[in-house]
């Protein structure tokens, strides 16, 4: 009986084949490159959490907030970017608008770049329309200049909430805004940041969102009802089945979403910037439209 063979493959076929595995592979890394850098870097989600809030005053049943984060102006954010977020969140007409720190970006750009960036910044976020807005530091804000960040942005109608708290008035109700400097480089101080005499909700803003285990350890963690932050992007990058690529130092336990920590609630938003590369996948950039309700 005659032995078969399997037929063989001539080495310059085989040279074709690999060669078009290499280009094939090539021009898939290429496109996933420029679709995360050109199109889902600027492709806004608007996501609409609910947070139901013990003894919330029936003035603030409904109460909209926009939130936005992590705007990196300069690098790799454009201004044309950060105008269409701004138009995004006045089309919203939020009650109160916050913004969830990182203005500016931290290197690889020149420091004077960064100064600039944060005048620059402040122009474009004077736009937003909403006469309740505030914000709070973030990591590369502290790391650049705490002072010259908050001093564009409250020059330019964004008030500034650094270890403070405000009263947030509505139809004779009020509750409390509160926001803690950056974890990270700057001096959060719990007890100088919430209010002395709490007898509403109190909202904290901090950057970083994994300092919730921090909060919920102090004496008056229970005065705290909602914490909004910001920091880690989400990852960024994410893919299928394995998640975040990357999540950033105090944003590794709760990367995006709504969260329970303690007895308060936790969201942490996804940002518009990003650091590092300029991609996005699977990871929208994100504006937060919340509606509070009563527990």
């Amino acid at each position: 009986m005659p032995v078969l063979h399997a037929p063989t493959q001539s080495p310059a076929r085989s040279l074709i084949t690999r060669r078009r595995f290499v280009v094939a592979s090539t021009l898939t890394a290429a496109g996933v490159a420029f679709y995360s850098n050109d199109i889902a870097r600027h492709e806004i989600e608007v996501t609409h959490p609910t947070f139901f809030i013990k003894n919330l005053p029936p003035a603030f049943n409904g109460f909209r907030i926009a939130q936005i984060s992590d705007l990196h102006l300069e690098e790799y954010t454009e201004d044309y970017f950060l105008r269409r977020v701004v138009d995004h969140v006045n089309d919203l007409a939020a009650d109160m608008v916050l913004v969830t720190g990182d203005f500016i970006s931290r290197g690889p750009l020149t420091p004077n770049i960064s100064f600039q960036a944060a005048g620059r910044c402040g122009e474009l976020l004077s736009r937003i329309r909403c006469p309740i807005r505030y914000g709070i530091l973030g990591n590369h804000d502290a790391a650049v200049s705490s002072q010259a960040v908050r001093f564009h942005m409250e020059n330019n109608g964004l008030p500034m909430l650094v270890n403070q708290s405000t009263r947030i008035e509505r139809n004779g109700d009020h509750i409390f805004l509160a926001g803690l400097d950056d974890t990270e480089f700057g001096k959060p101080d719990i007890d100088a940041t919430l209010p002395t005499n709490r007898d509403a909700p109190v909202i904290l803003l901090v950057h970083e969102p994994d300092y919730a285990d921090t909060i919920v350890t102090h004496p008056r963690a229970q005065e705290i009802d909602l914490i909004l932050s910001g920091h880690t992007h989400g990852g960024q990058v994410r893919l299928p089945f394995f998640g975040a690529l990357a999540l950033p130092p105090n944003g590794r336990l709760y990367p995006e979403g709504h969260f329970q920590v303690g007895s308060s609630q936790l969201y942490v938003n996804r940002g518009i910037g990003t650091v590092g590369v300029p991609f996005r996948l699977n990871c929208p950039p994100e504006i937060t439209l919340s509606t509070l309700r009563p527990a």
